[in-house]
């Protein structure tokens, strides 16, 4: 079999760029050119269908939001290691609604606050208080209490999805028993009302999710551990060893020639980018074949494509 290994694309290189010795341009430095190329260019220049790929992560229950810091939803470094995210998004192994519109997903799951007095008003001298919240439980990241101290400034404190309030002063605020502390940096004015905004919520079975600003939102927002599954785009995987091949072994020399271009680029040698370029494209139109000839095999759906198998209606058939 033809060598495919990131030594055989060391050697490819050093032909392209006419530098057989490692006093030119040492293998670590070939290397680095190699994988800049492969997990930031390539997956950008072509979007292979062999790195569409699925990703299950898990919900949290009382947790609506997942990003890359939700490691205990298994998403711990989500968005350096996938490109893209993509219909169909099945929960609990059902198909559910994905958006990555933020007006559609809020006029079928609205963010209304729920605006209320803590039955507590400011005297002009007290500046801690508790109490409870009476709709519960509540969505982190949207909870404010609020008022105005003597000279009518406004007072707010806001959470940090952890429980922890801040802004105006310090608190807590307990999402699911509502219970909360407020500790204004200055005392309510006399008779200033002290309000809540929160928005109450019941847990559930999630329908729909929305992608957005590289995070999950699910709603309802779950009641105990749902499996989530999604289609993704992921970066290829860099190569660290000599003996290493990339994940198609048919890529080899695309990586070469494209590492090749970007050494001349680096070395302003434009006439030796001119005379590769060909060759490159050669090998772009070579790789991005499996992928078209792969896709070719899926019909387009129209509104007669069945759900069962995709058939779709033909003649004589009885789908109608």
């Amino acid at each position: 079999m033809a060598n495919s290994t990131l030594n055989a694309i060391r050697i490819k290189i050093r032909r392209l760029t006419r530098s057989p010795s490692s006093s030119q341009i040492s293998d670590t430095t070939i290397d680095e050119y190699v994988n800049t190329f492969i997990q930031y260019d390539f997956p950008e220049h072509l979007r292979l269908f062999n790195l569409r790929q699925t990703l299950t992560w898990y919900t949290q229950p009382n947790i609506d939001e997942y990003n890359s810091s939700s490691v205990s939803a298994g998403l711990s470094g989500f968005i350096q290691s996938n490109l893209t995210v993509h219909p169909p998004v099945f929960i609990a192994g059902q198909e559910v609604v994905y958006s990555q519109s933020r007006s559609q997903f809020a006029a079928m799951f609205p963010l209304t606050n729920t605006i209320l007095s803590i039955g507590t008003t400011g005297d002009g001298i007290t500046t801690a208080f508790a109490g409870t919240l009476s709709s519960i439980p509540v969505l982190r990241n949207n909870v404010n209490f609020v008022s105005k101290d003597a000279a009518g400034n406004g007072l707010r404190l806001s959470d940090d999805g952890s429980g922890v309030l801040s802004g105006d002063g310090t608190g807590t605020i307990n999402y699911l028993n509502g219970a909360f502390t407020l500790a204004y940096s200055a005392a309510p004015g006399a008779s200033e009302v002290i309000y809540s905004e929160t928005i109450p919520y019941a847990a559930g079975k999630p329908t729909a999710v929305l992608f957005f600003n590289d995070t999950f939102t699910i709603r309802p927002v779950p009641d105990k551990v749902y499996p989530v599954n999604i289609e993704v785009n992921v970066r290829p995987s860099e190569l660290l060893a000599a003996g290493q091949s990339p994940q198609l072994e048919e890529w080899w020399q695309y990586i070469a020639f494209s590492s090749a271009k970007k050494i001349l680029e680096d070395r302003m040698d434009m006439e030796s980018i001119q005379m590769i370029m060909p060759s490159l494209k050669e090998q772009e139109r070579l790789i991005l074949r499996r992928t078209l000839q792969q896709l070719s095999n899926q019909r387009v759906a129209t509104i007669y494509s069945e759900n069962g198998n995709g058939s779709g209606w033909s003649p004589g058939s009885s789908n109608f």
